[in-house]
């Protein structure tokens, strides 16, 4: 036993010696992904510094270091160089958004879905692909990385969002989230570090902790991300990549301005990090907003990929997005693509070049903005932005968004909000499903708004929603 016992010192977890067997540190890493998994360490619990828990414990401080690696790796806790080692925000329980599940009778204003009813004006270009002379030659395994004219289509659709690049830097893939997996698998390791906003893309926070790939938060404002806090961190992590949606952040509905994206572009260089790109949502800011310059890829195109999923653009049943990447990334993703693919579904990416290629694409994101900037008219007529906390950092934000961003007033008991709102027959996720640090005392609401049947659907779900919240 040493000198300074720690038998009684309140340390904020207590592990039971007598289950520790050998190899010690995997027995205590067991021990710890336990007591997380079942909810006796809650998320944010700052843990025990290591010589303090090797004293508890009796046993070398290296044996502990190796304990919360291990963890850490494993996407369980993270550390905060300088403060401590604390339980990561959504460690014990799946945060994956979908439709699975979701009884039909709810008004769903949590999945974020793509004005379905616009799907029909797809159905004329499918029955056009279906009389294709060519069809039987989309169902093959040519082409693992995409058709080579499929390809061009798709570089003639991103050209209007602003990307310039050749086809062996394109590739396609089945879907936004598809394309993140290959990202990762390609260009990352377990236990690789990616900066991210503090709130981002929950099924990306899931897909990293899949891979045992380790996120970490960057403080930000409502210009986007802080290229200080990033280049700050940079000094003391060893980080490789960064994950941003400039044109619209899921959740919190910011887009990051010229003067940010320079700036970060600079931090990006200068660590030579690898960007990850996710602009799904340029199709409502590209030419639209003045604040839109271009993605970032024209910045630091030999540091980024960049993936433009089609899903919320054109249609979310067609599992198509483009990758378009540095020169360097090429042969890693290609193989990746390979390997998690095969190759995408041609079938789907032919009818996606056809909405492109006959101009109806554009037809499509017309209707698409025009329902978008319906749905946003409406909510604010039931939360009009003057009654919204001014404190608020995102209290606006971009303006057509297929989701808001509510803050709950601080009297709201979350979970018993959302049991109240479920009991009234509406779903809606709060922001602890998007954190990625503990974030204070402030919580939101994230509110689709594309995912009810019609205007009056939505009407009725923002109205129960406004009555649980402000009554």
């Amino acid at each position: 036993m040493p000198v300074n016992s720690f038998l009684d010192y309140p340390l904020s977890w207590k592990p039971d010696k007598t289950q520790l067997k050998r190899p010690l540190y995997l027995a205590l890493a067991d021990l710890l992904e336990q007591d997380i998994t079942h909810s006796r360490l809650a998320p944010g619990t700052k843990l025990p510094p290591q010589r303090e828990l090797a004293d508890y414990l009796d046993i070398h401080f290296t044996t502990v270091t190796r304990t919360y690696k291990l963890c850490e790796r494993k996407g369980l806790i993270y550390a905060v160089v300088g403060s401590g080692t604390f339980v990561s925000p959504n460690a014990a329980r799946s945060i994956t958004i979908s439709l699975d599940g979701t009884p039909q009778e709810y008004i769903e204003l949590g999945f974020v879905a793509s004005f379905e009813q616009c799907n029909s004006m797809v159905t004329p270009a499918a029955q056009k692909v279906a009389e294709k002379k060519y069809l039987s030659h989309l169902f093959n395994y040519d082409h693992p990385t995409g058709m080579p004219h499929q390809k061009l289509a798709g570089l003639n659709w991103m050209k209007g969002l602003g990307i310039q690049a050749e086809p062996q830097q394109t590739a396609i893939v089945s879907g936004t989230l598809n394309g993140l997996a290959v990202t990762l698998f390609a260009l990352f390791e377990p236990g690789s570090r990616i900066a991210v906003d503090q709130f981002t893309y929950s099924n990306f926070i899931e897909l990293a902790k899949t891979l045992h790939i380790q996120l970490v938060p960057i403080d930000g404002d409502l210009e986007g991300m802080s290229a200080e806090a990033l280049e700050n961190q940079c000094r003391l992590t060893d980080i490789r990549g960064l994950y941003l949606m400039p044109s619209c952040c899921n959740p919190t509905t910011v887009m990051i301005s010229q003067r940010r994206k320079l700036e970060l572009a600079e931090v990006i260089r200068k660590q030579k990090l690898i960007l990850i790109e996710d602009d799904i949502h340029a199709f409502l800011t590209a030419g639209i907003l003045s604040d839109y310059h271009q993605p970032m890829y024209q910045l630091v195109p030999e540091h980024t990929v960049y993936i433009c999923g089609t899903s919320k653009s054109l249609c979310s049943g067609l599992r198509i997005a483009y990758m378009v990447f540095g020169e360097a990334f090429r042969q890693p993703i290609q193989q990746a693509i390979f390997n998690i693919n095969v190759k995408s579904s041609a079938l789907d990416g032919e009818v996606i070049t056809e909405l492109i290629l006959s101009g109806r694409a554009y037809e499509i994101v017309a209707e698409k903005r025009r329902l978008a900037l319906q749905a946003n008219d409406l909510f604010y007529s039931f939360f009009p932005a003057s009654d919204l906390p001014h404190h608020s950092p995102f209290r606006l934000g971009h303006p057509l968004s297929f989701f808001r961003w509510l803050p709950i007033p601080a009297d709201r008991q979350v979970p018993q909000l959302l049991e109240n709102l479920q009991s009234r027959g509406v779903r809606v996720f709060d922001s602890n499903r998007f954190v990625t640090a503990p974030h204070g005392q402030e919580h939101y609401l994230r509110v689709a708004l594309s995912s009810t049947k019609s205007l009056d659907e939505l009407a009725q779900g923002l109205a129960v929603l406004r009555e649980v919240l402000w009554t």
